[in-house]
């Protein structure tokens, strides 16, 4: 079973030089390129590792190195993440039985430790860090991008729709269009498959990376912190299983690498990202079979909406998963209707003949670095949850650390560009080689990201970030 596409009405895959690897003793065709886990779900494997306790299967789910899902044995090395690990000829790759054991024989060298300098160090290669990159260096500050993906852009790479908001952030152009653009100004500075694991404050700014078993020091007078999100998870019988899937996943299978998620798909969420994916799927050929939506409307864009009704899906509103089925992967799901106080209504069940559960319900802002070094973090339920407090020039409440993008509250992709941008010229007014052009440019910004933010759509960001920049306030005092 090949699960690669072979034609798509919008995208071209250029596949690499084709190797072989082994999976659990099996040789397994791959491309370069790929990572391991995209590998294996093209050749059909849905079963990548046991969970540790209770020996349940376990399988791609987020795509972006942000669970344990699909850690496994590499040449030797446990707990590596697979759906981050480029594929390499001749590799040995494991399933993992427990906690996994390190299994080479001879004793590993001795990791290299590399030091590096630098006057603004950018941890994310999405729409906000390489959007921060190309404005700092246009100003003549110097810039390292760090990204633990081997590919830039972020969730641009997976956006194959035309981006909707002003002509300056790129309205009208495709979201793969616009990463390949900015990753084009910004290539010389950015350092991919590079995991920060560390931060210290000392004199300065201090990054410990992990880079292909090196260790990198990496020095900087300011950092911007723009690692983006995770994909949220709901409750519901058997959800961890092989084949329920966030949509952030599904789209890096089908638009980064080129490989169906499934053949019938089920999609939770109405959102924008749910309504968006659900077209995606179509274009690739995978039959979706329905949308289920647990508010009683749509919350995306109605644009959006209409175009996968237009293709005969269905979208059914106050309605949610109930359970998936399946003992070692997904092979079905049944969903409910709810009543106007969120209870299942008794026998209202639907089953689904599908293979693939698509999770669309929300990203929560990932934080982890924020929390290690010291910046204050608060609960703001509008913007996906914990953020850490800043202000309007996007600095935390450490001083020199700047927030852009998912990573400071969930949003759309233009205001995370917005928000890079703004970060990158209050870095460079704090580095003291600012000119009115800087303080012009950030002005103008702050007023076209507040003018998004006026509508509907942008209400509850607004709400968010003042709340927000009050927290900041309220801890500056």
């Amino acid at each position: 079973m090949d699960m690669r596409i072979k034609e798509h009405p919008l995208l071209t895959f250029e596949r690499g030089k084709k190797i072989h690897f082994t999976f659990n003793g099996q040789k397994i065709e791959a491309y370069e390129g790929e990572t391991i886990a995209a590998a294996l779900h093209a050749a059909g494997f849905k079963v990548l590792k046991r969970s540790i306790i209770y020996s349940r299967p376990r399988g791609f789910f987020c795509a972006i190195g942000k669970c344990a899902s699909c850690m496994m044995n590499v040449n030797g090395v446990p707990n590596v993440k697979t759906c981050v690990t480029l594929v390499r000829e001749e590799m040995v790759v494991e399933s993992e039985p427990g906690k996994g054991k390190l299994k080479i024989e001879t004793r590993p060298p001795l990791s290299t430790i590399q030091k590096m300098q630098t006057q603004i160090a950018v941890i994310g290669a999405g729409p906000a860090g390489l959007s921060a990159a190309v404005t700092a260096r246009k100003y003549g500050a110097q810039v390292l991008v760090i990204d633990e993906n081997p590919h830039a852009g972020g969730q641009l790479v997976k956006q194959t729709h035309k981006f909707f908001g002003s002509s300056r952030e790129r309205a009208g152009t495709r979201g793969t269009q616009i990463a390949r653009e900015l990753f084009a100004e910004a290539k010389d500075a950015v350092l991919l498959q590079a995991s920060v694991i560390g931060y210290y404050k000392d004199e300065s700014h201090l990054l410990v990376l992990a880079r292909e078993g090196n260790l990198i020091e990496v020095r900087a007078e300011k950092v911007i912190v723009a690692v983006g999100a995770s994909e949220k998870m709901l409750i519901f019988e058997g959800n961890d299983l092989p084949g329920v899937y966030g949509a952030g996943a599904v789209q890096t299978l089908m638009n980064v690498y080129g490989i169906r998620p499934g053949n019938d798909v089920l999609m939770v969420g109405a959102g924008n990202v749910g309504l968006i994916v659900s077209y995606q799927l179509l274009q690739a050929q995978v039959n979706v079979k329905a949308v289920v939506e647990a508010m009683p409307f749509i919350g995306g864009y109605h644009v959006h909406a209409a175009k996968i009704r237009r293709c005969g899906v269905p979208i059914h509103t106050s309605t949610s998963i109930l359970k998936a089925v399946g003992e070692e992967y997904v092979t079905g799901a049944v969903t409910v209707s709810l009543d106007e106080n969120w209870n299942p209504i008794p026998k209202s069940e639907k089953e689904y003949d599908v293979d693939t559960i698509c999770l669309a319900v929300g990203l929560s802002p990932s934080v982890e670095l924020f929390h290690q070094a010291g910046c204050s973090l608060s609960y703001i339920p509008e913007l996906g949850g914990n953020v850490p407090a800043h202000n309007e020039n996007m600095e935390t409440t450490v001083e020199g650390i700047y927030a852009a993008g998912d990573a400071s509250g969930i949003g759309e992709a233009n205001t995370a560009m917005m928000e890079g941008k703004i970060a990158a010229l209050s870095c460079v007014d704090a580095l003291g080689v600012s000119c009115d052009e800087v303080v012009e440019e950030r002005k103008e910004l702050l007023k076209e990201i507040d003018s998004l933010r006026s509508g509907s759509f942008g209400e509850r960001a607004r709400q968010g970030k003042e709340k927000v920049f009050a927290l900041w306030r309220g801890f500056n005092e």
